[in-house]
Order: C-alpha cells, then structure tokens, then sequence
C-alpha cells in the first residue's frame, strides 16, 4: 500500500467510523459464529497499525505480521511485543500448526496468488482452527482507493468461494457486511466514476456524520452470522480445512 495509506491508518483508526465500527462487528461474528476455546492463540495477518490487536486479544493470545515497518512498530506498541515481517504465501518464521484463528482482515486482496496465501494460513491451524478473512466486494466498485491500497482483485462471494476451494480448504461461513451504507458507497463509486475523479480520499467526517455512519454500520454487529444481509462494501468468511462439501 502506499505511504498515505498508512499515515491515515495512523491518524483515523481510533476515531473514524469505520474503524471502529467494524471491530465491533468482526468482534461479535468470531464470539457468534467462532467462539475461540479458552486462551486460544491467534494471528493477525497485515495488522496494519494494530487497530484490531486490541480486539483480538479478548479472545486470547495474539501474534501479529505486517510489512510496513513504520506501522509494524505502532502494532508492535500496542500488541506489547514484537509485531514480525512475513510475507504471504510464504509466512516464513511462522509456527504452523499452531493458531486456533488466523485473521486476514482486507488483506487477501493484496496477494497477487489468493489460493497460496489461504494454504499458508490454513497451515499454520491447530486441528479444529479456522481462518477470519473480509475482503472488499465487487470489481465494479473498484476505484482509485483499490489502487492506492495495491489490491488485486475485489470479490463476490462466488468468486471468493472459488478460492477457498481451489485451495482444498471449505468455506463454514460467508456473509456480506458494511450492508446498511452499501446503496451510498455504491452512488459515491458511480458518481466519481462518471465525474473522473480517482476515488474517494479516507478523511474523518464531520462529526455528526461520522456518528451516524459509524451508529449505522454498528447494526450490523445484530444481524451478522445470524440473518442473511444484503450485499455490501465487503464480505466476510469463516475458512476451514477440509474438502469442500
């Protein structure tokens, strides 16, 4: 990603409605739809600033990768040990059969060969783990933020499927989120399009606007892994091995 990216990740991922909305939501699907055993051991995989370690680490333990070296040190931080460099699919250095979760939050899309990368994470499981990924949806939403961020693909859930299985892995869980704003990203993607603007710039909102985008989104921590949503801005998967069904 570049340089920007990451200076706003610093800036925004305490206070911008996305970012926090979000964690409540993914926090709610893996105590729903996951339920990690006692003192399980998780890894972030591209943890970005660390915005997420906080929240993982409810869950038990947490190790966390990211490549940015200025970031990996603000995770490094707040994780309170030392977040590693390791590069997907290769994931050298780390344990395998070792993680009950392994969490890849916007972060497949980055991987220009998605079907290694799930092996990799699927590797470093304990018998019973499972893989957290989102990824953001549909190649017609795809906008100068997909290229800011270095993305290779967007997905829809048929395509993502594709590369769960194509990895020999199985997918437990799918479901669309960011549902609620999807009709207005959706207008804001159409109308910088036709207007030939690049994409949208990630800014922190006035501060009503961000209290009710970010109350918005919330809802769905209610519905998520447990009522079908409408799709939206991304989708999230539970990934575990075994042959598809």
């Amino acid at each position: 990603m570049e340089q920007i990216i990451y200076d706003r990740m610093a800036e925004l991922d305490t206070k911008h409605w996305w970012y926090r909305a979000r964690r409540d939501i993914l926090h709610t699907l893996i105590k729903r739809r996951i339920n990690p055993p006692a003192k399980a051991k998780l890894l972030e995989i591209g943890c970005g600033t660390g915005h997420n370690l906080l929240m993982l680490r409810s869950f038990g333990s947490v190790d966390a990768i990211e490549l940015h070296a200025e970031a990996r040190a603000i995770a490094s931080t707040r994780l309170g040990h030392a977040v590693v460099d390791a590069r997907l699919p290769e994931l050298n250095g780390i344990s395998r059969n070792h993680y009950d979760l392994v969490a890849a939050l916007d972060v497949v899309e980055h991987v220009e060969d998605d079907v290694a990368a799930l092996r990799a994470m699927a590797a470093c499981l304990v018998p019973g783990g499972c893989i957290l990924v989102t990824v953001p949806a549909f190649a017609w939403m795809w906008s100068g933020h997909d290229v800011a961020n270095h993305h290779f693909r967007r997905y829809t859930q048929k395509t993502l499927r594709k590369a769960v299985e194509d990895a020999g892995l199985r997918v437990e869980f799918m479901g669309w989120f960011n549902a609620i704003l999807f009709p207005l990203a959706a207008l804001n993607r159409i109308a910088a399009r036709i207007m030939g603007k690049a994409g949208s710039a990630d800014t922190l909102p006035p501060a009503p606007v961000n209290w009710l985008f970010g109350s918005l989104f919330a809802l769905e921590k209610h519905l998520i892994g447990r009522l079908p949503m409408t799709p939206g801005v991304s989708i999230a998967a539970i990934i575990v091995p075994g042959d598809p069904a």
